[in-house]
């Protein structure tokens, strides 16, 4: 996939950081010598906001790097500017969704376990529309339109040559739960199972049979960046999401998503309950 402005910038504070330690250099020592703060260095490292090339340039040349880190490294810093589809439309976009899109829209994969909705990459819009106006009471109908567009437009993530491989762990309860009526919950039922049989699209189902499980703590998503230290969590809280990029933070959602996927269905039956289900309703 082309590697979009957030990955640049994340993959440059990365980059920076490891060159710094392989230094010996603390935060303050190295911000001395270019003269920058030790927050401003330490907000370069931890892949927030904009960076300026001439000090990266300047970081580089007093940690010894390589001609060819240093260039490289430089033309990430200039490339850096975070910038994304979502930025044109004419209504805001909640805070608490802006570091979602801008992460999302350059990942390679996506893993996530859902134990109370259906994936936002994978909802129809009429089902969408039903989990927006149950769980955003004080919006109005035209608040949740736009959510529901921007979710619609996020979706489109599936249908690039380059898109993203999504693996998704679902709770049987999502699967059962009733969200938006019958024929809402028909017609999602039949998406997910068309949904299931593109190549970049895996659905298991985690059966109630399974009983107690590796994610008692609710549903997450683990955004797969182009190198493993690029990867984050993103965890489902009420009014918006926590994100967690530490190593073990992101080790202990890994583990728990890998058990979920040994706990699951396989493919052929996950589709098949899913078949059931949808027929029953």
């Amino acid at each position: 996939m082309a590697v979009g402005p957030t990955t640049r910038r994340r993959q440059l504070g990365a980059d920076l950081r490891r060159l710094r330690e392989r230094t010996g250099l603390t935060l303050e020592e190295a911000g001395a010598l270019v003269g920058v703060s030790k927050a401003t260095l330490s907000r370069y490292e931890t892949k927030e906001g904009t960076v300026k090339w001439p000090a990266v340039d300047a970081l580089c040349r007093e940690y010894g790097a390589s001609e060819q880190e240093r260039t490289t490294l430089v033309e990430l810093a200039k490339g850096a500017k975070i910038q994304g589809w979502w930025r044109s439309l004419a209504d805001p976009i909640p805070e608490s969704m802006n570091l979602m899109l801008t992460l999302e829209d350059e990942v390679v994969r996506e893993d996530h376990y859902a134990c109370m909705y259906v994936p936002g990459l994978l909802q129809t819009r009429a089902y969408a529309e039903a989990v927006h106006r149950a769980s955003e009471m004080r919006c109005t109908e035209q608040e949740i339109t736009h959510m529901v567009d921007i979710r619609m437009k996020r979706q489109e993530l599936l249908a690039r040559d380059d898109a993203p491989h999504i693996w998704a762990v679902i709770d049987e309860a999502v699967i059962r739960r009733m969200v938006g009526g019958r024929e809402v919950m028909r017609d999602q039922l039949h998406h997910l199972h068309d949904q299931a049989r593109k190549p970049q699209v895996t659905i298991q189902i985690l059966p109630f049979a399974q009983g107690a499980h590796a994610a008692a703590v609710g549903s997450f998503v683990i955004l797969g960046g182009p190198t493993p230290e690029l990867d984050v969590v993103y965890v489902d809280i009420i009014g918006g999401g926590l994100f967690m990029e530490k190593p073990a933070e992101l080790e202990r959602y890994k583990l728990a998503f890998q058990y979920l996927s040994a706990q699951a269905l396989d493919i052929e039956a996950s589709a098949a309950l899913l078949d059931r289900a949808r027929r029953e309703l």
